[in-house]
């Protein structure tokens, strides 16, 4: 299992790191090797089941992404229950996948299903609840539900800015993401005011990295 966990670690560096046909030779090898030593349906083999859904959604091949994800969150339900925060992790996971295929209404029940399950696990404060209504700010957004959209926003603004810091990469993200929101709502100077802070706060990590 150390040669399998040391595969897997390595094919996800190598996916945050974009190197991802390196990342999907790594996964798909660590794959087999749980699949042999655990069994198709072992927790860990669909933590990695899981991961290569993403790695495919990263790539745009939206219907390998789509399978993989699927497979994951059956065995998942099955094997951890429906409400088990790695089951979460999935279907939060399906619902990128869905807005990005266009699929909104099937995104909305994912993201929805997610951030219940999760403010029941974890509670409404933690960041992977907060990473939920944040998806939820963009996609009603996209649906042009722009009222939903700032409460959802303003939300996760909040509670990154208490939970991570002002400056922390997902408040700032966030943050942005409340820009666009102004700026399709034709509030330019709020717009303007959020654009600036992200770009403050980004320049001020990046020059903190380089002296760290």
């Amino acid at each position: 299992m150390v040669i399998i966990n040391s595969a897997h670690n390595l094919g996800n560096l190598y996916s945050d790191q974009g190197r991802l046909p390196e990342a999907e030779a790594m996964l798909q090898r660590t794959l087999q090797g749980k699949e042999k030593a655990l069994g198709p349906d072992h927790p860990s083999t669909l933590d990695t089941v899981n991961n290569l859904g993403n790695l495919y959604s990263n790539q745009s091949r939206l219907p390998e992404a789509e399978a993989m994800l699927q497979r994951a969150l059956q065995g998942k339900e099955k094997a951890l229950g429906p409400d088990h925060t790695s089951t979460l992790v999935t279907v939060n996971n399906l619902g990128i996948l869905y807005r990005a295929q266009g699929r909104l209404p099937e995104a909305e029940a994912m993201y929805q299903r997610a951030l219940q399950g999760y403010k029941k696990a974890l509670g409404p404060d933690h960041t992977s609840t907060l990473d939920t209504v944040n998806n939820l700010g963009n996609l009603y957004s996209n649906q042009g539900r722009l009222p939903e959209a700032e409460t959802m926003l303003q939300r996760a603004l909040q509670g990154y800015e208490k939970a991570l810091g002002p400056d922390h990469t997902s408040t700032l993200d966030t943050v942005y993401n409340l820009g666009n929101l102004y700026s399709n709502q034709g509030r330019l100077p709020e717009a303007e005011a959020m654009y600036q802070r992200a770009l403050q706060g980004k320049e001020n990590n990046n020059l903190g990295s380089l002296y760290s």
